[in-house]
């Protein structure tokens, strides 16, 4: 195994955006998120979530699908946008959000398969780090993933103990990206280095067996619960307070809803998308209907989509990796845990 200083980590850094477009959570005006990294860039590796997840890299917010214009015959073109053809990295992803991008695999590269989403996959290269400092609200055991251990869903996992990072490449594309900054390393004893990455292992375990949510049940959601969930009054109760913000679908690393638009840049159409969320009134609004008229139907269909049709289609996965954003960031406490505890304790009593 690998190791690096920390005081080294800026000359990682440099020397990794020296071939590659770097993603890198860093902290600006007091939030931390991923951003492009620059020279003097306040990377912030410390923090545990960013408040966005991470999958603007491989699902930008807004981009442009393709470009209407006139020629000077009056002849319309069409100029289609291309795709991504860069090699890029994403450094400090958790665990949680790397799993994330499974869940938007499931949809976005069946077929069809989407090009833009499916060039990105193929060129980025994700670094994740094992959660030092797990937060109150995680809970992304309950779905199996392991917060010490990011190497499932990473191209290179690391972990830091002490003053070092080490580094352990896991697939082709890890492999590639370590031998371009292989000379900053240094090369660890196997035995040294699996004393160290376990012990830091053990000890966020430890943290994580205290998190309030740690021990939560999804006994009952699966995908065969929609006769039974579906009807529940218990929707009734616990939409009263939802302010239909969107919040929680924007910072989700798996909501993947978006909308089409089209804006006259004045020399030309530009057709783009950008993202949605089911708890807008006007999500899948057509001419002819709505499809959900009212917030309770609206709320529904989040959370049964996060816990029962989505298994049910995707071979018993579910849309939620328990990195507890909808639980820090919905202004109303409305949020997956809620939901989930209130029918575990409707269904005991």
């Amino acid at each position: 195994m690998l190791k690096i200083s920390k005081e080294k980590l800026d000359d990682l850094y440099r020397a990794i955006a020296k071939e590659n477009e770097l993603y890198i959570p860093v902290r600006n005006n007091g939030y931390t998120n991923f951003l492009a990294w620059t020279e003097g860039a306040d990377v912030d590796l410390e923090t545990t979530k960013t408040v966005k997840s991470p999958k603007d890299a491989f699902f930008p917010q807004s981009e442009t699908l393709y470009t209407c214009k006139r020629d000077d015959s009056k002849k319309l073109c069409i100029e289609e946008q291309a795709r991504c053809d860069e090699t890029f990295v994403v450094f400090g992803m958790r665990a949680c959000d790397a799993r994330a991008l499974k869940v938007l695999d499931n949809v976005f590269l069946t077929d069809p398969v989407d090009s833009f989403y499916a060039a990105r996959r193929r060129h980025g290269i994700i670094v994740s780090i094992a959660c030092s400092k797990p937060e109150v609200s995680c809970f992304c055991n309950v779905f199996g993933i392991d917060n010490a251990d990011p190497s499932e869903d990473a191209d290179v996992a690391a972990w830091f103990s002490g003053d070092c990072l080490y580094w352990k490449p896991v697939t082709e594309k890890g492999n590639a990206l370590t031998e371009s900054v292989k000379s900053l390393f240094e090369e660890e004893d196997d035995k040294k280095a699996e004393k160290a990455v376990e012990k830091e292992k053990k000890a966020i375990k430890e943290i994580s067996e205290k998190l309030p949510y740690w021990n939560l049940s999804l006994e009952g959601w699966n995908g065969d619960a929609t006769d039974e969930k579906f009807p529940s009054p218990l929707w009734d109760k616990l939409y009263k307070t939802c302010l239909g913000c969107g919040t929680c679908t924007f910072v989700c690393p798996t909501c993947q809803c978006y909308d089409i638009k089209d804006y006259d840049t004045g020399n030309g159409v530009q057709r783009f998308r950008c993202w949605d969320s089911c708890m807008y009134s006007d999500f899948t609004l057509m001419a002819a209907v709505n499809s959900r008229t009212s917030q309770l139907q609206r709320f529904r269909q989040r959370f049964m989509h996060k816990l029962v049709y989505y298994p049910a289609n995707n071979n018993g996965m579910y849309s939620c990796v328990g990195c507890g954003r909808c639980v820090d960031k919905c202004p109303s406490h409305l949020n997956i845990v809620k939901v989930i505890k209130a029918f575990e304790k409707e269904e005991k009593a």
